[in-house]
């Protein structure tokens, strides 16, 4: 649906607190690891970071949400399936959002084994002196274990195509970048203001709603 798009980004955008906590630290090491002291310089290699971090996670998105489409087209059966597993992610996330329930976050252990094998390649671009460094750390960030990003790849795997399942992460992935790019004292006021609780429950109200609506669609689909 069309709507899962600004849904996608909305959760990266409000969730990004979380991306703080786990990136945050990252953000500011790679900061002093730019030898240039020029302001514009360092923005532009931490765009081309974030450039790395979101085609890493668009390719995520492409190949599950292709993955998705053929095993159900092999099965011979709809995405109908997928999509209430979808639904029940994006309630899951609103209950994350509104700060009621962390379960998300369990889902981070699933990728510690991969990121173990992937960290250590990223000190070999240290430091980041150049462009092509800067987006090849982007890449490579893009496998650091992330509950949020483990949940929108599965609501990636009812997309229905691997063009629908990349531009889903790809949304999320920019809903991320405000929080990021912004690390510092922009990000400290960011952050006061998604920890508004009329801010956070009416987002997570917003998301929880559009998750029921999806699984309800999914069950009439399923019932007639």
């Amino acid at each position: 649906m069309i709507a899962d798009y600004p849904a996608a980004l909305l959760i990266g955008l409000l969730g990004s607190s979380h991306c703080l906590v786990m990136c945050g630290g990252i953000v500011a090491a790679l900061q002093f690891s730019m030898p240039t002291q020029s302001r514009w310089q360092k923005l532009r290699l931490q765009l081309l970071l974030s450039l790395g971090r979101l085609s890493t996670y668009a390719l995520f998105g492409g190949v599950v949400g292709y993955f998705g489409a053929t095993a159900m087209g092999l099965a011979g059966a709809s995405l109908v399936w997928l999509r209430l597993v979808a639904g029940l992610l994006l309630v899951a996330m609103a209950l994350y959002i509104a700060r009621l329930w962390f379960g998300l976050t369990r889902l981070e252990r699933l990728g510690q084994g991969l990121w173990s094998k992937v960290q250590p390649y990223t000190k070999r671009l240290l430091p980041l002196d150049s462009g092509l460094k800067a987006y090849s750390y982007g890449l490579l960030w893009g496998f650091l274990p992330c509950g949020l990003v483990y949940s929108t790849l599965s609501w990636s795997l009812a997309s229905g195509s691997a063009s629908a399942g990349a531009l889903l992460m790809l949304m999320f992935g920019l809903g991320t970048l405000p929080a990021l790019l912004a690390f510092g004292a922009a990000a400290n006021a960011l952050t006061q203001l998604k920890n508004q609780l009329w801010v956070r429950y009416t987002a997570a109200s917003l998301l929880a709603i559009y998750g029921i609506y999806t699984i309800w669609l999914a069950l009439q689909r399923l019932v007639f």
